[in-house]
């Protein structure tokens, strides 16, 4: 299991975050899985008759929506997973097919609105921190393009450098792919976002990977907070 903790840095940036945390290993990743397709569909359908008629600034009004929002906009952003609900609920788009341990990710997050970043356990390397970013921080995102973290913006770290950071996403070294058996999901909630929101995103990520590896053992299912 790993140790992951918070630096006085990223408390004292970030009063009243929330970080949630899931590790779960023995995950077969490797093969589409028609449970979790059919779940996928379920959500689909059950947003599109929640959310009908929704217009942008009604999907604002939601509280856990209003608080990303709030936090994106100190860095001049929109939250992509309003982006994301907005093309499934208005655009009639489906949930993207990567492999079962993201689409696990992205079926929840869609639900709860929770921004989950997904690790590959074998990829990182301690300690492991959650921090608030720093002038010189940089990256390489999935896709190589080298980036420069935003002050303040909430990331992780561990030895080798930033793995993620809110405003960015994921680093190219480290995001879950078809042969990853141990991963760790990391549930990213500023001040203002439902701690409901964030315990249902555990809970959802976890029971949609039991419907293609029912035998996964969940190291640690945890709250982390400012």
């Amino acid at each position: 299991m790993l140790f992951i903790n918070g630096t006085d840095e990223w408390r004292a940036a970030h009063p009243g975050a929330v970080i949630g945390l899931l590790e779960v290993s023995g995950v077969d990743n490797s093969a589409p899985s028609p449970l979790l397709d059919k779940r996928k569909r379920e959500v689909e359908a059950h947003l599109r008759e929640r959310y009908k008629g929704f217009t942008r600034q009604d999907f604002l009004s939601l509280p856990a929506m209003a608080a990303y929002q709030k936090y994106y906009k100190k860095f001049s952003k929109t939250y992509h997973v309003l982006l994301q609900l907005e093309s499934i609920v208005l655009k009639n788009k489906s949930l993207p097919n990567v492999s079962p341990l993201v689409d696990a990710n992205f079926t929840a997050e869609v639900e709860t609105f929770a921004l989950t970043a997904g690790h590959d356990v074998s990829k990182l390397r301690g300690p492991i921190v959650m921090d608030a970013a720093r002038a010189g921080d940089q990256f390489t995102q999935m896709g190589g393009a080298v980036k420069s973290a935003l002050p303040g913006d909430m990331v992780m770290r561990d030895a080798q450098g930033l793995c993620c950071s809110i405003i960015h996403g994921q680093d190219d070294r480290s995001p879950i792919a078809p042969e990853t058996t141990h991963a760790l999901y990391v549930v990213y909630a500023p001040a203002g976002v439902p701690l409901e929101a964030v315990q249902a995103q555990l809970q959802k990520m976890e029971e949609h990977i039991r419907l293609f590896s029912p035998a996964a053992v969940t190291e640690q299912s945890r709250l982390l907070f400012a």
